[in-house]
């Protein structure tokens, strides 16, 4: 029986050689850099290339998280603390520079204000040992740092981090036992909604090969309500959002505004729209630069047109965050109408008439769902099709079994299925901690084998999503495939676009 935490072999990366753990049969890499600590004269700018070392540097710890916001699941665990933000961590079934496995690179969730790539949750040995694969997970800047625009700094900070940890597998990940030419790119919320700008983004083109999208958000902000958003949040803290102003603030503090300003976004939205009840001030910013068009535009455009993708949502989305507010089961009509005139495309009406039956609650979940996670989902499908691409479309409908399933099949529940880490970060939440069933565990395996099938061959094992037939994987207890399960919400979303969030009327 092998030590499940030996020291493992030395890997030669462009900038030093570093020696990773011998872990369950896989060799685990944590904490490499692949760009400079963005402090300093870097702070706010486009990641520079990591700064080379001599000797050998132990791989053996994860880096810091950049400066962020509590999670859903609380504030993360306990991490080391500096500022080396941008560092990457590799599971590999063997670092033999001859094997050219398959490389699945993770991009974490967290509204773009929070997430950790050595969160438990996000712990990888699963996906590596059963796909055969290379696992990469990385860190990336987000809140303030990230993602408010700052005069004078470029836009997308946190989507340049992604690039730059693309490049640096693309330079390095040969030397790992993974195949530079066959790459895929997977997230969740807003992992998915970076995996979305990347396929739109000049700079990422031909850094990866496939694409997974789970719970792609719909939130895209223009340069105009960025910029406004940007200087209500150095407002917070009596400054200028300009780099001359921010760069010698305490990243704890920037952390701080987002915070205070959260909760009071609501009071904003006949100044900045659908983008304030969502009580997150930061989205990747359709520039016209980093990110020239929206992903919908850019993809029916034929941008990525060679990137296979697979993309889907949970059928209860929303329901996550009606718990988290405490509002399960007590949404008033007149709190529905609310949300209904906010979000739906046809207006109140038109959703009334396609769901008659439909409860209040039922309602302000669905609308909420459709605008900011289901429909930008399948219409980013449509678009890939639309611009020659390939796609496939899942929906998961299984039910979390944490309070006798109430919170239904809600947002990030397919993160500890596909990583079936139940015990660990949200699974905690939506497992009640307790073990999982052999239902869960079955479907668990279904997720990972699927993924990791279509990273290898472009194959998940259901039929790509075409417009006539409209067939997706519905993922439960008994996966199937069906033809596209909400075709209400489809028609009622048929004509929309997802464009850029506008500002609705200049701060005063």
């Amino acid at each position: 029986m092998t030590n499940p935490e030996a020291p493992g072999p030395v890997v030669r990366t462009v900038a030093g050689s570093v020696r990773g753990r011998a872990e369950d049969g896989l060799t685990v890499f944590r904490g490499i850099p692949f760009a400079e600590p963005p402090v300093g004269e870097a702070r706010f700018t486009a990641p520079r290339p990591a700064r080379p070392w001599s000797g050998i540097r132990e791989a053996y710890a994860f880096g810091p998280p950049s400066p962020q916001d509590a999670g859903v699941a609380g504030p993360p665990a306990a991490h080391p603390e500096g500022d080396d933000w941008l560092t990457v961590n590799i599971w590999t079934p063997e670092p033999d520079p001859a094997a050219r496995r398959p490389v699945m690179v993770w991009i974490y969730g967290g509204a773009y204000k929070f997430g950790h790539s050595g969160s438990p949750g996000y712990d990888a040995r699963r996906i590596a040992a059963d796909g055969d694969l290379v696992v990469v997970i990385f860190n990336y800047r987000v809140g303030m740092e990230g993602f408010a625009h700052i005069e004078g700094a470029p836009a997308n900070r946190g989507l340049l981090d992604q690039v730059a940890a693309l490049e640096w597998v693309r330079d390095n990940i040969t030397a790992f036992g993974g195949d530079p030419d066959l790459v895929t790119i997977f997230g969740e919320s807003a992992g998915a909604g970076s995996v979305a700008s990347l396929l739109a983004m000049p700079r990422a083109a031909g850094l990866f090969h496939r694409a997974i999208a789970q719970s792609v958000p719909g939130t895209f902000f223009s340069d105009e309500l960025a910029r406004d958003i940007g200087t209500v949040l150095a407002a917070e803290l009596g400054l200028r959002p300009t780099v001359a102003d921010l760069a010698a603030v305490d990243p704890a503090e920037l952390v701080k505004a987002g915070q205070t300003l959260a909760p009071r976004m609501p009071q904003y939205v006949d100044r900045w729209g659908q983008a304030a009840p969502t009580v997150t001030p930061y989205s990747p910013v359709v520039d016209g630069d980093v990110l020239p068009v929206t992903p919908w535009q850019a993809l029916a455009s034929g941008a990525s047109r060679d990137v296979d993708l697979i993309v889907g949502h949970n059928r209860d989305e929303n329901r996550l965050f009606t718990a988290m507010a405490g509002k399960l089961g007590q949404i008033t009509d007149e709190r529905a109408s609310k949300a209904l005139r906010l979000y739906a495309p046809g207006g109140e009406a038109a959703y009334r008439a396609a769901y008659p039956d439909a409860s209040a609650n039922d309602l302000y979940e669905r609308v909420q769902t459709d605008w900011l996670f289901a429909m930008p989902s399948l219409h980013l499908a449509e678009a890939h099709l639309a611009g020659g691409g390939r796609a496939f479309v899942y929906e998961l409908t299984w039910q979390a079994p944490a309070n006798d399933g109430v919170l239904g099949a809600c947002h990030a529940l397919d993160v500890p299925l596909l990583f079936g880490t139940f015990q660990a970060d949200l699974g905690l939440l939506l497992f009640s901690g307790t073990e999982p069933s052999p239902e869960a565990l079955a479907l668990s395996s279904r997720f990972r084998s699927s993924w990791t099938a279509f990273a290898r061959t472009g194959d998940p094992g259901w039929p790509a999503y075409d417009t006539e037939r409209r067939l997706v994987q519905v993922l439960d207890a008994e996966p199937a495939v069906a033809p596209y399960p909400e075709e209400a919400s489809r028609r009622l979303w048929e004509g929309h676009e997802f464009a850029a969030l506008p500002l609705l009327k200049p701060g005063e």
